[in-house]
């Protein structure tokens, strides 16, 4: 059940019982709860933290506006996972070599892959990967990009990078993952979304937003929370950069999905089937929605829709369970659910915190990286999963439990 929040503007439901909700973004909450177009009330989910823009693990109705930086930079962002004929026992004792052969098929972090040129993305763009640009079951990626570009002469730069980042998993707490479900049936799940496009594409409305504000000599507490006003240019043209972003994020995970298939196909050197069960959710969007007998725009800031009968994906860290789950349609979340285990700390003070011998403590037993470069995404640097999945029964039920054997870190 949720707690009530509230001071001077709409209420805050906060699904928060047994997990810290740290002052920052209890702040972040208030301030945006006191914007005159919120509906209804502000949604907190358990893995609720700061975040760039608006509080990560929070759901925001609003009427006849849209915050950009609510939205945030990695538009789209989000989850798909699948589950394969594999069982346990079909995978070697050493996963190293299938680590190895993930790495390989999808471009990561901030190397190089295949050559000179844009760090953790294609030197030479796969074929089937240029063909996704163009036949995505989203429409034409490539056309819809060209006109945006073409209309919004600051995104073209980003834009025309954005089929070498097409298939690639990026940088932070972006993860591919082999896991084990409670049967030891082998799933592939993986996180990422629209790469340095969508990126671009939030900067640049995030820009045009402020200058709004500044324009119209409107303050807020937070320049942040500068909004597009439904009817305005730039509102409509941001609804458009917005959904093609969102749509390419779908298509990266979706194309990244296959590839490590295909190479998990060649390191075990046998074929196996997969896509009994899949999911493909973003947790960083804005879409149009009824909530409450209204239309509005929703935005899940680190949130997953969870409406009654959804699948979606809960991922714990990188040395915790994982969960597919089941929403039951809540409507006071507007029918949400948390998108992961959430902070409980800054990257700055995991580093500070803890060590290399920490960290190879916490992921004993799984295939992964256990350098200094990867602290602060160390199990010990996000909230307790079990606890956050407590906080939220009346939101979701568990389907799949999921323990992780091998992690590739963006």
């Amino acid at each position: 059940m949720y707690k009530i929040i509230q001071e001077d503007g709409a209420p805050i439901k906060a699904w928060i019982e047994g997990v810290p909700l740290e002052d920052a973004a209890r702040k972040q909450l208030l301030n945006v709860a006191a914007l005159p177009f919120i509906h209804s009330h502000v949604a907190a989910m358990p893995d609720v933290h700061w975040g760039m823009g608006a509080t990560v693990g929070s759901v925001i109705a609003t009427k006849a506006a849209i915050i950009p930086a609510a939205v945030g930079v990695d538009i789209g962002c989000g989850m798909v996972a699948a589950r394969t004929s594999l069982v346990a026992s079909d995978l070697p004792d050493n996963l190293s070599g299938v680590r190895a052969a993930v790495e390989k098929a999808v471009p990561h972090g901030r190397t190089n892959h295949g050559g000179e040129g844009d760090r953790g993305a294609w030197h030479n763009v796969p074929d089937g990967v240029a063909q996704a640009m163009t036949d995505f079951d989203t429409g034409d990626l490539a056309a819809r990009l060209a006109v945006l570009a073409d209309k919004h002469p600051k995104i073209a730069k980003a834009a025309s990078r954005a089929p070498k980042h097409l298939g690639t998993l990026g940088t932070g707490n972006h993860f591919i993952e082999l896991c084990l479900d409670e049967v030891q049936s082998v799933w592939v799940m993986l996180h990422s979304g629209s790469r340095g496009i969508g990126n671009q594409i939030g900067q640049y409305f995030i820009e045009r937003a402020k200058e709004d504000m500044r324009r119209w000599f409107i303050n807020l507490p937070d320049d942040d929370l500068a909004y597009l006003p439904e009817g305005s240019t730039n509102f409509d043209d941001y609804v458009e950069a917005v959904e093609w972003a969102q749509n390419f994020a779908f298509a990266n995970r979706s194309v990244m999905l296959k590839a490590v298939m295909a190479a998990l196909e060649q390191a075990l050197g046998r074929p196996f089937a997969w896509g009994s069960v899949a999911v493909n959710c973003h947790h960083n969007y804005v879409a149009r929605e009824n909530h409450f007998g209204a239309n509005v725009w929703l935005t899940r800031k680190g949130a997953v829709r969870a409406r009654e009968g959804d699948l979606g994906i809960i991922p714990g860290s990188m040395g915790a369970r994982s969960y597919i789950v089941r929403g039951k349609g809540n409507a006071d979340s507007f029918h949400t659910c948390s998108h992961g285990a959430g902070r409980a700390m800054s990257r700055a003070e995991a580093k500070r915190r803890f060590s290399l011998a920490d960290h190879e403590k916490a992921t004993e037993g799984i295939e992964c990286r256990k350098d200094k470069d990867v602290i602060d995404e160390t199990p010990m640097a996000y909230k307790d999963i079990d606890a956050v999945m407590a906080a939220q029964s009346d939101l979701v039920e568990v389907v799949h439990t999921l323990r992780q054997v091998v992690c590739v870190k963006g």
